[in-house]
């Protein structure tokens, strides 16, 4: 774990003696604020209500406005381009600096005639909100004090245009469906004091839909919209297109509805239309209906810009619609948001005339079966924790953010839920300054949420969390250590046992930790009934299977660490208490088993025993002995090969030879509402794996061995091999002997390449799940 990189007058302070850090600190206790007259009466309102109510939560202090000098210590809030507050000058700097520039804003201290003075210089209210967000995210504050040190000076403006988050209002969501309107309120000042300028809703939705609705979906649509205005944030809609605009009257019936909310929606800055997902409707028919509604939307909506995707685009389309852009260099469109299955970023950007704004839509909510899977994410945590768990994961999404969001002015995450807070916090912040450093951002989160005391300890337990997920489980050294960290800020920290980012961080600690308990557990009982299956020949097949189940059930009667899986049930019914999180079907009424309900595959088989379940049971039909001890030989040796043989599990975080990553986490299979009993390796895949090789041995031939689904066109050094077995089918085999001759140097790179299925729907394409390369 590294040491957390802390601000360094923080670092200046607690080296410092009691006398000298009074010296070195302006204590804002005893301050009145004052607000330039330049600023509009919403504006001093807004700012007003954030320092009051933000300062008196956490150091029970209430900062009074006044409008004179006459306090010693005093919290100035004005505009860059006042030149007096009052009759003291403003501290002036170049225009060039950041709090001249738009949204920037510099926060400064300084001493004069005997008054401290932290002056908040806004570049516009939204600069003068992030400059509150700045103060309240550095100052040391506890029970009756906030300090910050007299040599403050920060200043700085956003590197990114657009900087926002999807909160759709809607039952597919884990948690949003159940707040209130002073829940988003809070939620979205929260995101804006750490730099966000843009809110996405998903309006539209059936008030009966979810059973956790508090507020008709209509109304919170325009409260939503209200709480945007109130902190000067964009409000955006995404607001798919009917999905088949060739049927009679779809085209105007989408118009219709779409104005009705236009006419009663106080603001709106943006309308995304996705071009697919949902929807397949051919750019001939979707650009005339974007035309249609953005004259609708500048009726009501002047400064509104329509926004459109290509997602699920094929190349005629792609083709049609750039086409069009450069035939006709449309007026009515703002921008192009690059989402899930859009053409590559970059080319998108290349195509995209200057004139367009182009907007990032990046999936930070989802862990598999997205655009952003974990890395080498252990299977364990696939099966169990699923697609939408709490999932702090700062230093994979910094990176993903450095990568791709340079060939854009910004971004509004896709998220579903409160889970994936950590995340949204981070992409903020580099919204401002790609460069910011992670554990920086991670400090201030801990001290803005959880407070200046345990600042430093929360930003390392939250990075310990996501090391938690780095390889293969079995070995994971971090996971305990990640526990007893938050076992003791638990303990030391009862005061926010009601906090739901603590509640559902510290949940993720018991949560890993109890996975990896049940997995080393569950798989020592696997490999000990392969142990019997080793002695079939002499038990006999049938004692043989009836020993070996008897011994891995015993995961279903003998449990471990349950005191672990207890503190994961309480943190739930805490966190459904406290933000409606939704984390099982049954007990809280998610509206599906991917939408976060961790509980419902909390015991879910880590070991193959509902796969040997089946398997002994089919083979009980057989009346062969020999047959029977053939085919366990097959089972127990499966991903034991034998020396100079190799096998690989193909997405598994221990797979030894695969080199290749999956571009959209579809590498997990989902059946039967994640209740799949097929073996575990058969739930991992990849399309076109990469596999490498470099200790064959040169004198020997040798047969690979693939399965998975479907076709596989497979290369050895780059010559397609032609199989002597070729069965399609889950759990069938496709076999291709390998002559010595193509492994010369005794090394294998083997590939696969991409078979004609893009008329098929991903579910449906070929996948590989297994190879061996087994000695003949």
């Amino acid at each position: 774990m590294k040491e957390i990189g802390i601000i360094f007058f923080c670092l200046v302070i607690t080296s410092c003696s009691d006398s000298e850090k009074k010296n070195l600190s302006v204590d804002l206790a005893p301050a009145t604020i004052l607000y330039s007259p330049s600023l509009k009466e919403d504006t001093q309102e807004i700012a007003n209500i954030i320092l009051k109510e933000e300062i008196v939560k956490r150091t029970g202090i209430t900062l009074e406005k006044e409008s004179s000098w006459e306090n010693r210590t005093v919290l100035a809030l004005v505009l860059s381009k006042d030149s007096e507050l009052f009759g003291s000058a403003v501290p002036k700097r170049a225009e060039t600096n950041p709090e001249y520039q738009k949204e920037g804003y510099r926060l400064v201290h300084e001493t004069k005639d005997g008054m401290d003075i932290l002056w908040i210089i806004g570049a516009d209210k939204r600069g003068l909100l992030y400059g509150i967000g700045k103060l309240l995210r550095t100052a040391t504050m506890g029970n009756g004090t906030i300090e910050l040190p007299n040599t403050v000076d920060i200043s700085e403006s956003p590197e990114y245009a657009i900087r926002g988050h999807q909160f759709g209002y809607r039952n597919t969501a884990n948690s949003w469906d159940s707040w209130t309107v002073d829940q988003f309120d809070q939620h979205f000042r929260e995101q804006v004091l750490f730099g966000a300028n843009s809110f996405e809703n998903i309006p539209f939705q059936d008030a009966t839909s979810s059973v956790h609705f508090k507020v008709h979906p209509q109304k919170m649509e325009v409260e939503l919209s209200k709480i945007c205005d109130k902190y000067d944030a964009d409000y955006w809609v995404w607001t798919p297109a009917p999905r088949n605009l060739t049927l009679k009257n779809a085209h105007l019936k989408g118009l219709a509805t779409q104005e009705a909310f236009y006419q009663r929606c106080p603001r709106l800055d943006g309308v995304f239309v996705p071009g697919g997902d949902p929807g397949e409707n051919h750019p001939s028919v979707l650009i005339p209906y974007l035309e249609d509604l953005s004259v609708l939307l500048k009726k009501y909506h002047p400064n509104a810009g329509i926004w459109v995707s290509l997602q699920g685009f094929n190349e005629e389309k792609i083709a049609y619609f750039f086409k069009y852009l450069e035939n006709n260099s449309p007026d009515w469109l703002k921008g192009m948001v690059y989402g899930p299955s859009s053409p590559p970023i970059k080319l998108e950007r290349e195509l995209l005339p200057k004139k367009y704004m182009h907007r990032f839509y990046p999936d930070i909510t989802h862990t598999v079966r997205c655009d952003y899977p974990v890395e080498k994410w252990d299977q364990a945590f696939a099966l169990t924790l699923g697609r939408e768990p709490c999932n702090p994961l700062p230093m994979q999404y910094a990176k993903i953010f450095n990568k791709h969001a340079m060939y854009t002015d910004g971004f509004i995450s896709y998220s579903d839920g409160s889970h994936d807070d950590v995340n949204k916090v981070v992409w903020n912040q580099l919204g401002w300054n790609s460069k910011r450093n992670v554990e920086e951002v991670m400090f201030e989160y801990g001290r803005f949420f959880f407070g200046s005391k345990v600042a430093e300890e929360s930003a390392e337990a939250i990075l310990a969390l996501e090391e938690n997920w780095v390889g293969p489980l079995l070995s994971n050294e971090q996971v305990p250590k990640t526990l007893k960290l938050w076992k003791k800020l638990e303990v030391e920290n009862p005061l926010l046992a009601d906090n739901w980012r603590w509640q559902q961080l510290v949940m993720r600690a018991y949560y890993d930790a109890y996975t990896q308990d049940r997995l080393t557990y569950e798989k020592k009982l696997e490999t000990d009934a392969y142990s019997i299956l080793a002695e079939a020949e002499t038990l006999g097949a049938d004692m043989a299977m009836h020993q070996a189940l008897e011994l891995i059930q015993k995961a279903d009667k003998e449990f471990v660490s349950q005191e672990l899986k207890q503190k994961v049930f309480e943190y739930a019914d805490a966190l459904f208490k406290s933000v409606g999180a939704q984390t099982s079907v049954g007990k809280y009424q998610a509206s599906g088993a991917e939408r976060g309900a961790i509980l419902d595959f909390i015991d879910y088989p880590l070991n193959n025993r509902w796969w040997l379940e089946d398997e002994f049971k089919k083979l009980n039909e057989t009346k062969s002995e020999k047959d029977k001890l053939v085919k366990l030989e097959f089972i127990r040796t499966y991903e034991y090969p034998g020396e100079g043989s190799f096998y690989d599990n193909i997405s598994s975080a221990d797979a030894q030879h695969v080199t290749s990553e999956t571009q959209d986490a579809i590498d997990y299979l989902w059946e039967n509402n994640g209740l799949s009993r097929k073996r575990l390796s058969t739930q991992l895949f990849q399309f076109t794996p990469t596999l490498e090789y470099d200790t064959l041995d040169p004198n020997a031939n040798y047969l690979i061995r693939v399965t998975g689904y479907g076709e596989a066109l497979l290369r050895a050094n780059g010559e397609r091999l032609k199989p002597t077995k070729y069965e399609k089918g889950f759990e069938e085999f496709k076999e291709f002997p390998l002559s010595k001759d193509l492994i010369k140097d005794g090394k294998l790179k083997i590939t696969f390449d991409q078979p004609d299925e893009e008329h098929l729907n991903w579910r449906k394409q070929s996948r590989v799940t297994d190879v061996w390369v087994l000695r003949q």
